[in-house]
């Protein structure tokens, strides 16, 4: 797709339908969203041009494709541009692998507003439309964690027409199609996955004709006297998050009420695989061959995208609010199309990186019910507290698909890398995929996330109890021994999650050291827009409960439990020390190190 009037001319484009702001480079590859949505739109008959990464330091750099007759596109890319910039404790990144040569600074901090703002000064009266992880996390108020404030909608913030949250292919195709027709927002009301502003208030009336329940959350302005009110709108929303039960909710904001209807139906397996039979060029633009390239494209050049959504009620990630908790996926014959594909590219050597989505083993959808299309059940999490007695297990579907693309002539081996919930593999009695993962599917390490080993900061993260990670070790050691590999676990783990206490960071020190094992890397928690545990690190209230939880948001608090997590390095000697004096556990301190170089 075109980023220049030149290339434009040379594609016989005198006129954009559409213009897509990003902040990420232009990567024509489905892994990235301004190149899916370009070629959806592109595939429906619409002229799209991409801007990618504009210059804010020069007004022109919005302008370079002109004018669009229908509306720009705006979205910060596939990150938060926040998260994009800073680390969980605020410092700036020195990389960013969505831009060229991995460098950082060719976007800004809140892209989304920074590009409406300049759009709207370029441009009078021109659409607006805000999509993208950004967006869609931010739709309604947030607590943001840089500044330590709420937030309005970003719908307001920056003065946008619409908000198409999600992934938002059914609900831009219909708004495209609207606004081709020579509608306007007064005709784009009533399609879902979208989110508007209105200066009335919404009667039930109005919320009856379309069938539909209307719930009002509590006022952005409420949140500063009452931050339990942020708790309860929190707890509404991860509510009414499903396409097949969601109603409609307003957000009084000032003197305006920001509308989100329900999401947009999930996507067919055919519609699924139509989108990723766009014809992608899966390379970046050619103008991005002298700064290096793009590190971000690296990671997904040979990896399959196979499903998406998620029913793993993980408390510190927003995926299921982005995506909603219902699994789409893609055939059998869709993915062995592309992975044909990549086995021609020059550049391949005969590794397949990834086969998943957000989790790789939720390959269909989680019940009997879900299938026949009657949703997720409200006040319910499929795996969490425990696992459903309703849900289905099976691998057999997604193991078809491995064995299939690995038998192809020119593939070697084929990774899963995009994680495996340890917990629903678990419930599948037969230990086949098991095996197969073993035997077929990884490197020599099996990346997994247990998270903690506490049962209440487990709880807090709606994780499973620690048993459970046991178990899958155990049984993951005996495999591996029948096939006489020698495989290990690398585990992930937080510290600083709400709930976790200074004593809960110790905990989880001791198990690491009477296992041998101390993380190179430990996720410090970060409070992104969107998630459950986020909510509780602004309220310190428990959204699910309503009841207070304990949290560690000093900056030498995390400190302290990060340092606890990594006690065998020399430069947390002292901070271990200081905790342990807290705890008044000062025994401990000949007891950590000497340990773990013994179980070493």
């Amino acid at each position: 797709m075109p980023i220049s009037l030149e290339e434009a001319r040379s594609q016989g484009i005198d006129e954009f339908d559409f213009i897509l702001i990003s902040g990420d480079a232009y990567v024509d590859h489905p892994s990235f969203g301004s190149a899916l949505i370009g070629r959806l739109l592109e595939g429906a008959g619409y002229n799209v041009g991409i801007i990618p990464q504009p210059d804010m330091s020069d007004p022109e750099s919005i302008a370079v494709l002109g004018r669009p007759r229908l509306a720009f596109l705006l979205s910060s890319g596939n990150m938060d541009s926040m998260v994009a910039h800073y680390t969980a404790n605020k410092k700036p990144r020195s990389q960013d692998f969505y831009s060229p040569g991995g460098k950082a600074g060719f976007r800004p901090d809140r892209a989304l507003i920074a590009y409406a703002n300049a759009v709207r000064q370029k441009f009078k009266k021109v659409f607006l439309i805000g999509g993208g992880i950004e967006a869609s996390l931010r739709r309604l108020s947030h607590w943001d964690y840089w500044p330590e404030k709420f937030r309005k909608s970003i719908l307001l913030d920056a003065k946008l027409d619409l908000i198409v949250y999600g992934m938002a292919e059914k609900a831009l195709l219909e708004v495209a199609e609207v606004l081709a027709h020579g509608g306007g927002i007064e005709e784009l009301k009533n399609i879902r996955g979208i989110v508007y502003a209105g200066s009335k208030k919404i009667d039930e009336a109005e919320a009856k004709k379309l069938g539909l329940r209307l719930s009002y959350l509590p006022s952005f302005d409420s949140f500063k006297e009452d931050k339990k009110l942020f708790a309860k709108s929190t707890a509404l929303r991860m509510k009414e998050n499903d396409f097949y039960s969601a109603g409609i909710l307003v957000e009084p904001c000032d003197t305006r009420f920001v509308v989100q209807n329900p999401p947009s139906p999930p996507l067919s397996q055919e519609e699924m695989d139509a989108v990723y039979d766009l014809p992608f060029t899966r390379k970046a633009h050619p103008v991005y061959e002298k700064s290096g390239g793009i590190p971000a494209l690296k990671e997904v050049a040979f990896s399959i995208t196979s499903s998406r959504g998620c029913f793993g009620s993980c408390s510190f990630c927003s995926l299921a609010f982005h995506t909603g908790r219902i699994i789409q996926s893609r055939s059998k014959e869709s993915l062995l199309k592309e992975a044909k594909i990549l086995t021609e590219d020059p550049d391949f050597k005969g590794y397949i990186h990834d086969l998943g989505g957000p989790t790789a083993n939720f390959y269909h959808k989680a019940c009997e019910k879900q299938e026949a299309g009657k949703g997720a059940c409200l006040g319910k999490e499929c795996l969490w507290p425990s696992p459903c007695s309703e849900i289905n297990p099976s691998h057999t579907e997604y193991l078809a698909v491995l064995k299939a693309i690995r038998s192809l002539p020119k593939v070697k081996k084929v990774f899963i890398r995009s994680g495996i919930r340890f917990d629903y593999l678990l419930l599948e009695k037969d230990e086949t995929f098991l095996q197969e993962l073993c035997e077929h599917h990884l490197s020599g390490q099996l990346k997994l996330a247990p998270e903690h080993v506490s049962p209440h900061v487990l709880e807090a993260m709606s994780k499973p109890a620690p048993e459970v990670y046991e178990e899958f070790k155990k049984r993951f050691t005996k495999m591996n021994k029948k096939l006489d590999k020698k495989q290990y676990i690398i585990p992930y783990f937080i510290s600083a999650h709400p709930g976790s206490r200074l004593e809960d960071a110790l905990e989880l020190a001791l198990y690491l050291a009477k296992e041998g094992f101390v993380p190179d890397q430990v996720q410090d928690f970060y409070p992104t827009p969107g998630s459950l545990s986020t909510c509780m690190y602004a309220t310190g209230i428990d959204p699910r409960t309503m009841e207070e939880i304990y949290i560690p948001n000093t900056v030498k608090e995390r400190k302290l439990q990060r340092a606890l997590l990594q006690f065998n390095k020399k430069e947390n000697t002292a901070l271990v020390r200081e905790a342990l004096k807290i705890l008044g556990r000062e025994d401990l301190v000949s007891v950590l190190r000497p340990y773990y170089r013994k179980k070493k």
